[in-house]
């Protein structure tokens, strides 16, 4: 706690000498007053709304150079979808091609499986009870004993 304190004094200083520090030029100024000047209230009241009048004015004139009709913006939207399918599609069809032709599916090795991967906590629930659900040879296997049985 006591060093949470010596930091915060420490910094006090140099906090205050910034906020001392006159507004430096890349400020942003307001172009629009917000309280209009001291005169009748009539007066008042007329600049009051001149200023409504010009601010309602700038945002008109922003939105209509940000805003896109509903068509250009579907434009816009079908331009990049044709652009996201003319990338995507040969992308795939390259990664697909670059599978089949490179990558090959490792198989089990043939023969019998070690110890630790036949363990059984309790039977499997078909009748082959010790087969694997997709071990065909296993199936075959103890099929053929169930008929020689």
């Amino acid at each position: 706690m006591y060093a949470v304190r010596a930091t915060a004094s420490r910094a006090a200083p140099a906090v205050r000498a910034r906020a001392a520090q006159p507004a430096r030029a890349t400020a942003q100024r307001r172009t629009a007053m917000t309280v209009p000047r001291a005169g009748t209230e009539e007066e008042m009241k007329q600049e009051a709304i001149a200023q409504l009048r010009a601010r309602i004015a700038r945002q008109k004139d922003i939105e209509k150079a940000t805003h896109k009709s509903e068509a250009e913006e579907l434009d816009e939207m079908w331009k990049w979808v044709k652009i996201s399918v003319l990338v995507a599609g040969p992308v795939c069809a390259l990664t697909v091609i670059k599978d089949v032709l490179t990558v090959e599916h490792e198989h089990r090795k043939p023969g019998p499986e070690p110890d630790y991967m036949q363990i059984r906590n309790k039977p499997f629930p078909w009748e082959c009870e010790d087969c694997a659900l997709f071990d065909r040879g296993c199936w075959k296997k103890c099929r053929a004993e169930k008929e020689v049985a």
